[in-house]
């Protein structure tokens, strides 16, 4: 780099998946719960629970009718911007990424065992591009 150059820009961030990108919106002031999920192509669902802990934020989202649908696990770090007007959370990913990521289990506590985490991490770095 010269003197009369700027830094040169990066094609993607570094993909940091348990916390919140500094301009993606999110606030302690704002409940996302009941927010609806947005993936890139369609409508994912709601969330069902979000957690704003650093380095272990996400957001729990049911899909659907309990028949048809299933509750996911969405890293935080997939969500490209928060729209509290509307009340929508927009992500970086298909909705066929979200819905391929590794099963949750309700019944457990499963978001936080470090082995499904790392599943989850290896699922949507891999889905990102790096």
């Amino acid at each position: 780099m010269t003197a009369d150059q700027g830094p040169v820009p990066r094609a993607n961030p570094p993909f940091d998946p348990w916390n919140f990108r500094a301009d993606a919106g999110w606030s302690a002031d704002h409940d996302l719960i009941g927010y609806h999920v947005k993936a890139t192509d369609s409508n994912v669902g709601k969330v069902e629970l979000n957690s704003h802990v650093t380095d272990d934020s996400y957001l729990l989202v049911d899909t659907g009718p309990w028949i048809f649908g299933s509750t996911v696990v969405v890293p935080a770090g997939t969500v490209t911007h928060i729209d509290h007007t509307e009340r929508n959370v927009y992500l970086d990913r298909t909705k066929e990424q979200v819905l391929s990521a590794p099963a949750f289990e309700a019944d457990t506590d499963r978001a936080s065992d470090p082995a499904y985490r790392e599943k989850l991490t290896e699922h949507y770095r891999g889905t990102y591009g790096n």
